[in-house]
């Protein structure tokens, strides 16, 4: 469900399961949303960001690698357009997503480390 509202580009779908006051951050948001500290504060602004998102990466599509399941949180990890590791960290309170952390592989680091 998650995977597939993503990939058809359906913002709304995504975020139905979030919460109002939900906080999302992330190293993308950093870099897009003007004046940012990556941490996008509320539903309507994590909104903003991923349409704003969508507009910039037209081609956005993931692929699915795992889910992991913890206490009140999952882990989602997938492969971008670009075939990028990314992992979305998800805490829940109930039904709902509460925080939400976009976490990238670093690789800067070389073969060797």
């Amino acid at each position: 469900m998650w995977l597939d509202a993503w990939n058809a580009h359906d913002v709304e779908s995504v975020l139905a399961h979030f919460d109002e006051d939900v906080t999302f951050a992330s190293p993308v948001a950093a870099r897009i949303l003007d004046g940012s500290d990556g941490v996008v504060r509320g539903k309507a602004a994590l909104r903003a960001y991923w349409r704003e998102g969508l507009r910039r990466i037209p081609e956005l599509r993931f692929d699915l690698v795992g889910i992991y399941v913890g206490i009140d949180t999952i882990v989602i990890n997938y492969r971008n357009q670009s075939g990028g590791l990314v992992s979305e960290v998800l805490k829940f309170d109930g039904p709902v997503i509460v925080e939400g952390h976009a976490t990238y592989l670093d690789d800067s680091r070389g073969p060797s480390a």
